[in-house]
């Protein structure tokens, strides 16, 4: 097997999509709008401003990908990189595709004297997915995320 990790190209947009879409229904049961999430992957592929992807290949095939968004923080005068958007193909699962996707992204950032750590969103009930980051050094700094989401208000 031979397992390459390269930044997204636009080329990729469609099955970063895909992608999504099918996270979007394992982890949370979410159908995400075709209409959406195409453009919105576009967009971000297109506008490094909004984010980044990278994606894992084997064999030339992607079978998964990573996306990052960054937030400043003044507390810290440097960039957090978030990482969201996780997916590998199920039939690429616990081969190591994520570790590497992560390793890459977390090599991006540590090389840039910007950015000041990296951060996830993970499902509190998701135990696995929890022990897959604190393997790979990350731990739980004791915030809990809230929010407002305009779109589930409009309906």
């Amino acid at each position: 097997m031979n397992l390459h990790v390269r930044e997204a190209s636009p080329d990729d947009a469609k099955t970063i999509a895909d992608f999504n879409s099918r996270m979007a229904l394992e982890t949370e049961g979410r159908p995400l709008d075709p209409a959406v999430i195409g453009p919105g992957v576009q967009s971000a592929l297109a506008d490094a401003g909004k984010g980044r992807y990278c994606v894992a290949e084997v064999d030339g095939e992607v079978v998964g990908h990573i996306m990052v968004t960054y937030e400043w923080s003044d507390w810290r005068n440097g960039d957090l990189w978030w990482i969201g958007s996780v997916y590998v193909h199920e039939d690429y699962r616990r081969i190591g595709v994520f570790s590497d996707l992560y390793r890459h992204v977390e090599s991006l950032a540590r090389q840039d004297e910007g950015v000041c750590g990296l951060r996830l969103y993970v499902e509190q009930d998701n135990k696995r997915a929890h022990e897959t980051y604190r393997k790979l050094g990350m731990v739980l700094p004791g915030y809990q995320v809230m929010e407002v989401d305009f779109e589930k208000d409009a309906k």
